[in-house]
């Protein structure tokens, strides 16, 4: 369920801003959003884990404000990264 060390530079490398950037919010964004579907692959098979539901929600609201504070921020930034991470909206 967890996002192995290779699996998250490998995010880090493809959103990054610049050459020493790995908090922006498009990283976290994109780290988030790879964490919500395995999570959510999980969830299908094990429908009464609820303490993992509560960890998705919690993660799908985060994402939201990083989205949020992104869109206020930089919006041809946010356009991109939804249509990257093709998420909806």
């Amino acid at each position: 369920m967890s996002i192995t060390a290779s699996q998250k530079t490998e995010l880090i490398e493809q959103y990054r801003r610049g050459d020493k950037d790995s908090g922006s919010p498009e990283v976290q964004c994109a780290i988030l959003t790879h964490r919500i579907k395995e999570l959510t692959e999980h969830l299908k098979t094990h429908k009464h884990d609820y303490a993992s539901r509560r960890g998705l929600l919690q993660m799908v609201s985060k994402r939201r404000r990083l989205l949020n504070y992104l869109l206020k921020k930089n919006r041809p930034a946010y356009q991109e990264l939804i249509q990257r991470l093709e998420l909806r909206r």
